[in-house]
This record gives C-alpha cells, sequence and structure tokens, in this order.
C-alpha cells in the first residue's frame, strides 16, 4: 500500500528544460494537425538572417510559431523576440514552464496563445491551454520576405517580371523589392509555399504530406 509521503512523491512537480519539452511538443503539434493534407513542422526556423530563431514553426496554410521556456530558461530575450515574431508569424504560441507563467503572460501581446507545461517525478510532460491564439495583425511585409533565401525572392520576382535590374543586386534589396511589389496577403501566401516546398533543408525538418 502506498502511504501519503509515497504518494506525494509520485505526483511531485519537476522543473521543466528545453530537451524535455521539445519531443513532446512535437508530437503534439503532429497529432493536432493529422488530419491536414499538407503540415511542415520545423525546428529552429531562423528569422530576420540570425536576429532569432523560433523553437518550432508549423506552416499549414499559415506558419505558426512556438517559442519554449521552460523553467531552466529565462525571460531576457523575450522582449527581443516578441518584437520579432509579431513582424514574421500568423499565429504565435508560448509555451512556458510554471516559474515563468505569470511574469511571461504580462509580457506577450494578448493574442499570444500561452500553453502551461509541467512534468512529474516520472518525467511525464503536461501540455494546459491557458488561453488560445489569436491572428496576427502587426505582420511586417519586409520581416516575412526574408523569411526566404536570396535566390526563393528572386524566382518569385522572376515569376511576377519584376526581377529586372535587381539579379545581381543584394538580397537586402532584393527583400525591399519583394515586399513593395506584393501586397501582404499575396507576399504571405508566397513565402509560405516557398518554405513548405523547399527542398534543401535540414534533416531534422521533414515534409510530411497527409491524403493527397
Amino acid at each position: 500500500m502506498i502511504n501519503n509521503m509515497e504518494l506525494k512523491m509520485t505526483y511531485k512537480i519537476i522543473p521543466t528544460d528545453d530537451l524535455m519539452i521539445r519531443p513532446v511538443l512535437r508530437k503534439r503539434l503532429e497529432k493536432r494537425h493529422a488530419k491536414n493534407k499538407k503540415l511542415r513542422i520545423i525546428d529552429e526556423l531562423g528569422l530576420h538572417h540570425g536576429d532569432a530563431r523560433v523553437d518550432i514553426a508549423v506552416i499549414n496554410g499559415i506558419i505558426h510559431g512556438y517559442e519554449i521556456k521552460s523553467d531552466q530558461d529565462t525571460l531576457l530575450r523575450l522582449p527581443e523576440q516578441i518584437d520579432i515574431y509579431n513582424s514574421v508569424f500568423d499565429k504565435m504560441t508560448l509555451v512556458v514552464g510554471k516559474k515563468h507563467l505569470y511574469e511571461a503572460v504580462k509580457m506577450i501581446p494578448d493574442w499570444w496563445g500561452v500553453i502551461l507545461v509541467k512534468a512529474d517525478s516520472k518525467g511525464k510532460v503536461v501540455f494546459n491551454t491557458i488561453r488560445k491564439e489569436e491572428t496576427n495583425k502587426e505582420q511586417n511585409q519586409l520581416s516575412v520576405a526574408k523569411l526566404l533565401w536570396r535566390e526563393e525572392a528572386l524566382r518569385i520576382l522572376e515569376e511576377i517580371d519584376e526581377a529586372k535590374g535587381f539579379r545581381s543586386k543584394s538580397r537586402d534589396l532584393i527583400y525591399s523589392k519583394l515586399s513593395t511589389v506584393l501586397d501582404q496577403k499575396t507576399l504571405n501566401k508566397k513565402v509560405r509555399e516557398t518554405i513548405f516546398f523547399r527542398a534543401d533543408w535540414r534533416s531534422e525538418s521533414p515534409l510530411m504530406s497527409y491524403g493527397d
């Protein structure tokens, strides 16, 4: 028979860390989107050419970022990350340990989703949705364009007959051109499709297709 002390130890909450959270979160996202015909889940998607990396990005018609702040992390970089994520993602969710929950929620915009993550003494990770994400209305076209590689951005300019005079230009000028000749909706669609079908990607970021 388990006594009260043993029972308490069985359900003791232990501090979370990234290595504990990330694989379980990926499986949760794969299950959540299992009925989608096309899905891509990317670890450490680079933004602003390396200024920041979101922990997990889900591409399935929109780009949804997931930032992990475990109990072992700090919130020192969160303000800078917020500005960058706001400029890029269609939706954004903070996955946060109990240690940082209240402070982090005060820092992030109201449209971000919030998922509380805990782990018991056996290492079982449990997620609890505190707030559902909403659509971002703060995207910046230039920041979205910078999700592309230079060759990808130039190829889109070629497709819309706007590449003349830009084939030998720097990537920054190409991104600037692309962000001005396409409206926000069209640019977002082009960028999502390009990233989704990108062939030369890291091996840990596989393309998954469900159905036709």
